[in-house]
């Protein structure tokens, strides 16, 4: 299965602990079909010091991988919406379902 939210995406949390933030997608993880979203899910993780890495021991904050079902891409204009497709002459696009406009690809 396709997935329709990508990396660079804007989404919005619709579901579990952190409804209704916003962040950009870091990382799609497609093969258990969750992403990881900035500022979103932190967790707290033991890490332990690696002088060689220049790495500090302690407590570190980082982003958990939350369910794709639980996100929904943010429009340009700021509404969320579904996500549909469209083939363009050669190119597969994709659409906002909301208002029909094309999701462009952010770099």
């Amino acid at each position: 299965m396709a997935l329709k939210i990508r990396r660079n995406d804007q989404v919005e949390v619709i579901a579990g602990k952190d409804k209704g933030k916003r962040g950009r997608v870091l990382r799609v993880l497609a093969d258990r079909d969750r992403v990881l979203v900035e500022h979103v899910g932190m967790i707290k993780k033991h890490v332990k010091p690696n002088p060689q890495r220049n790495i500090k021991g302690g407590i570190a904050e980082q982003e958990a991988p939350i369910h794709i079902s639980n996100v929904m891409l943010v429009d340009a204009d700021g509404t969320r919406t579904r996500v549909g497709s469209r083939v363009d002459g050669q190119n597969k696009v994709r659409i906002s379902r909301a208002s029909g406009n094309l999701i462009p690809d952010r770099k």
